[in-house]
């Protein structure tokens, strides 16, 4: 199937749930994002900051840029001016950053706190401990240019449905929690609207159980070469 065809599908099946879809386009050329972006998507979600850039600068304005992957702190000025949502917020440090930038650029930047599910090492991520003490610092309360408006988290790569369903239902547990508690709301810089989870093997699993945005990627485009 086409690009738009596989777009189309993966829509229909979300269509009954609260998931919105953002296209992983990661390595992809500037023709299948035309392409993608022709099929009526604008949520466009990127891994590496220097090839976000070089994307933006190529693309509609109208384009909503994710960032999905690690950021450091020194790469954050360069999509500060632009960037829609950074998914992946694991410290106060970069958040630090992450405000100072968006307040040279007149912004205030939405993000997501990314949450540590996963049995593995390799993941980035906040406990859920580390979330209230960061929501709780004095420093946090000073950043009015960043705005927390929910969660992601990343589920460990297997393909036992059961742990990968415990560890999306961890997240959203939390994210409930949370969103019960109003946690940070008085400082007007938090609002629990967004749970990031599901990638190209296990969106619907991660849409079923609440996901509000999906990162999907070679589920629409196939393997990467």
């Amino acid at each position: 199937m086409s690009i738009a065809q596989e777009i189309h599908r993966i829509q229909q099946e979300l269509a009954t749930t609260s998931a919105r879809l953002v296209v992983v386009t990661k390595t992809r050329s500037i023709t299948e994002l035309q392409e993608t972006f022709a099929a009526g998507v604008v949520d466009f979600g990127e891994n590496r900051v220097q090839e976000m850039v070089e994307k933006q600068a190529q693309l509609p304005s109208s384009i909503q840029w994710h960032q999905i992957g690690h950021l450091q702190t020194n790469k954050v000025k360069y999509i500060a001016p632009f960037v829609h949502l950074i998914h992946s917020v694991d410290s106060l440090k970069l958040l630090v950053e992450i405000n100072q930038q968006a307040q040279k650029n007149k912004r205030i930047i939405p993000c997501l706190l990314q949450i540590y599910i996963a049995q593995e090492e390799s993941k980035f991520g906040l406990n859920q401990k580390e979330v209230t003490q960061l929501i709780e610092d004095p420093i946090f309360m000073t950043l009015s240019h960043i705005r927390i408006v929910g969660l992601m988290g990343m589920a460990s790569f297997t393909e036992n449905v059961a742990q990968i369903k415990k560890e999306f239902q961890s997240l959203k547990s939390l994210f409930d929690d949370l969103k019960a508690n109003r946690v940070g709301e008085s400082t007007g810089l938090v609002q629990w609207e967004e749970i990031s989870m599901g990638m190209s093997g296990d969106y619907l699993l991660a849409a079923e159980l609440g996901s509000t945005l999906v990162r999907v990627g070679s589920a629409i485009f196939g393997p990467r070469g």
